[in-house]
């Protein structure tokens, strides 16, 4: 898929904000084809050099940037030539989905087996043994906790999940 695809999907361009954020997201639109140095994107983006090389690092973490090393022989310094490979992009989101469900899936579990309790004033909310600890008080103003219902959280829980399955096409165990 070519940049120019990937980089017209709200979904991968959303992603590629979360990465880099605002600062970063000239740098992470704007891919050029071929190799490029930090200063030659600064320059052309007109943002600061450490906005783009801290973008660029992050791209680099994530697999979609690598870089190559060129050293001048008279000065002895370092040139970075950067090039972009978004091409991992869909698998990098997949990998992203799949930490999303076995978080879910893990808050989902523990949603279920515990019980809470709830300050309404300060929307404060407990575990059963921090409430007994606290008498069934709470430790910010005093008012008693009240027990709280969280099936509908639950259940809101199962059906992201159930949806991130079957975009992922996962074979769902037990249901």
């Amino acid at each position: 898929m070519a940049f120019e695809d990937l980089l017209s999907d709200p979904v991968i361009q959303k992603y590629l904000h979360e990465l880099v954020g605002p600062k970063g997201m000239p740098v992470a639109a704007a891919p050029p084809d071929g190799e490029v140095t930090d200063e030659e994107l600064a320059e052309e983006l007109d943002l600061e050099l450490n906005d783009v090389r801290r973008a660029l690092f992050i791209l680099y973490e994530n697999d979609l940037a690598t870089y190559r090393r060129l050293r001048d022989e008279d000065s002895g310094w370092l040139t970075y030539l950067w090039t972009f490979e978004y091409d991992k992009i869909p698998e990098n989101l997949e990998d992203e989905m799949y930490r999303l469900l076995d978080a879910l899936k893990q808050r989902q579990e523990y949603e279920r087996t515990h019980e809470f309790y709830l300050c309404e004033i300060c929307s404060l909310r407990f575990e059963f043994g921090e409430a007994m600890d606290f008498g069934f008080e709470c430790p910010e103003c005093g008012s008693p906790l009240e027990s709280m219902e969280n099936s509908m959280l639950v259940d809101s829980m199962e059906e992201r999940i159930h949806n991130l399955e079957d975009e992922l096409n996962v074979e769902t165990l037990g249901a």
